[in-house]
């Protein structure tokens, strides 16, 4: 039987095969068999403090065996779980809660205290600490009494809200059912031909969509996943090796580190490595060209998506050294195409809007009816009277060639995409506006080979000098690292557009010159 909802992918796997490795967290291993207790314990805690189908999780942890546990646990409980990202600041993870009005949030003693010392008292929020439920969460459930299970859901319920960075400002939650999620998984696994024998290394956020697919993928087909965190490109290649890992996702910035400081990556022999896989912003060609150098026995896939429809385009990889810079055809299952702003399917070699079609496409914004409006419309392609469904516009500009391959042109609107994050200029403009320094902010993207964009603000004094570096550390206090700027320039006037508003584009153009001069 097909899985339909997002525990299925655990309950089915474990069916097959209880004790293969699912988790390698640490110097600890953790066995489907395991994965499915833990999930049963979290799951069974979620219900007793009341929350019911359709009710919020959040799951605030760092990347470990229980974060992957309190994932289907809350799927398991008929609730919608939110993967936040501990690197955020206390207040953003407080707006995600209160956003979303999640009945609980599912975290650890030491990060429940410092939300709460960030962010005050979340008055209704139940906090469920996993430290707190014992050292084995496989053990028995003891007398901890336990209420029947939700009702069964269907594969178009509401699963999680991934949140993501608007272009507004505040971050706004992008609604996926069972049915994306799942769909998801099926459509990766078989262009990357990923099976039970493939070790996948994961190093990024599972609040990310990219990260949180690679999780899914491999229970879905049995594969051991190895979770990891690490600062140094020597410490990726250590961990490649030692477990023989045979699949590895990444951003621009790993790839970046792992070709320019991480020695290792040239003497250590990765025998096992059979895949790498690229999202989250363009690989630089020479980036490109150099891992195929390092590593030619590694298939490079490089891919596009957008958290309102998942993963959109692959490039396979006999195409790499080709086209370097194409972002590849549609993924299995859906259609993507550009179109002009007067609804036409753009022609080769015109720009347009690229749209996509196909079962990842979200249900849109959580409560924000207009915003979802603006990103899913009618298909412009067909007519209602011949059953046109919804389509995600991604905000993105891309040309197609004569055959039929997809090159990335620029963004519609001013979002940053730096080291895989998207952010809102508007949400960091806001901070250093309230820091009292400035007369006006501008906070824009310049090109970076390390991280595709590097966060750079252009300030305008509000009295006199600026001290510049006390102003970052303030930043600091509010924003996650990822969206602190890697400089502010002071300068007596920003430029501006015709009517009236601030030329963003002037802004990159000029700095993005001096940076190829230096």
């Amino acid at each position: 039987m097909a899985p339909v909802l997002l525990h299925d992918l655990l309950t089915e796997q474990v069916a097959r095969a209880a004790d293969h490795t699912a988790i390698v967290d640490g110097d600890h291993s953790y066995s489907y068999g395991d994965l499915d207790r833990a999930s049963a314990h979290i799951s069974a805690v979620i219900a007793q403090v009341g929350a019911a189908s359709g009710d919020r999780v959040g799951i605030l942890l760092p990347k470990s065996f229980h974060e992957c546990a309190a994932i289907f646990a809350v799927s398991r409980a008929g609730c919608v779980f939110i993967p936040i990202n501990p690197v955020l600041k206390p207040q953003q993870i407080a707006h995600i809660l209160r956003d979303s009005e999640a009945r609980c949030l599912v975290t650890n003693s030491a990060e429940a205290r410092k939300l709460i010392d960030g962010a005050g008292p979340l008055p209704g929020l139940q906090i469920i600490a996993v430290d707190d439920l014992g050292d084995d969460l496989g053990d028995e459930l003891g007398n901890m009494p336990l209420r029947a299970g939700p009702a069964r859901g269907i594969g178009e319920d509401l699963a999680a809200i991934l949140y993501t960075s608007g272009s507004t400002g505040t971050p706004k939650g992008v609604m996926l059912s069972h049915r994306n999620l799942i769909a998801g998984t099926r459509i990766v696994r078989t262009y990357l031909g990923i099976g039970a024998e493939d070790r996948l290394l994961s190093i990024l956020p599972f609040s990310f969509d990219y990260g949180l697919n690679q999780l899914l993928t491999a229970v879905e087909q049995g594969a051991t996943i190895v979770l990891g965190s690490f600062q140094l490109g020597d410490q990726i290649v250590s961990a490649l090796a030692k477990h023989r890992i045979t699949g590895l996702a990444g951003v621009p910035t790993i790839w970046a580190i792992l070709t320019k400081a991480a020695p290792a990556l040239q003497k250590t022999p990765l025998p096992h490595l059979r895949y790498i896989t690229n999202s989250g912003g363009a690989v630089p060609e020479a980036t490109v060209r150099r891992l195929s150098a390092i590593l030619p026995s590694t298939q490079i896939f490089l891919m596009y998506g957008l958290t309102e429809a998942f993963r959109s385009t692959f490039l396979p990889p006999d195409e790499v050294t080709r086209r370097p810079t194409s972002i590849g055809k549609a993924i299995p299952e859906c259609e993507v195409f550009p179109v002009t702003a007067d609804g036409r399917r753009a022609k080769p070699g015109e720009s347009g809007i690229l749209v996509h079609r196909g079962p990842t496409v979200s249900l849109g914004y959580w409560r924000r009816p207009e915003d979802t409006a603006r990103v899913l419309k009618p298909n412009p392609l067909r007519a209602a009277s011949e059953g046109a469904d919804l389509v995600c516009y991604s905000g993105d500009l891309v040309v197609e060639d004569d055959e039929g391959f997809l090159y990335f042109v620029g963004r519609q609107d001013a979002m940053i995409k730096s080291a895989g994050y998207r952010i809102s200029p508007t949400e960091v403009e806001d901070v250093l506006m309230n820091t009292g320094a400035f007369r006006q902010v501008a906070v824009i993207g310049v090109p970076d080979e390390w991280v595709g964009q590097k966060v750079c603000a252009v300030g305008v004094a509000l009295n006199g000098a600026v001290d510049t570096a006390a102003v970052l550390k303030q930043a600091a206090a509010t924003l996650p690292g990822h969206m602190v700027p890697a400089r502010i320039d002071v300068v007596d006037a920003l430029p501006q557009t015709p009517n009236g508003k601030v030329d963003y584009k002037a802004l990159v153009a000029e700095r993005a010159a001096v940076a190829r001069v230096t």
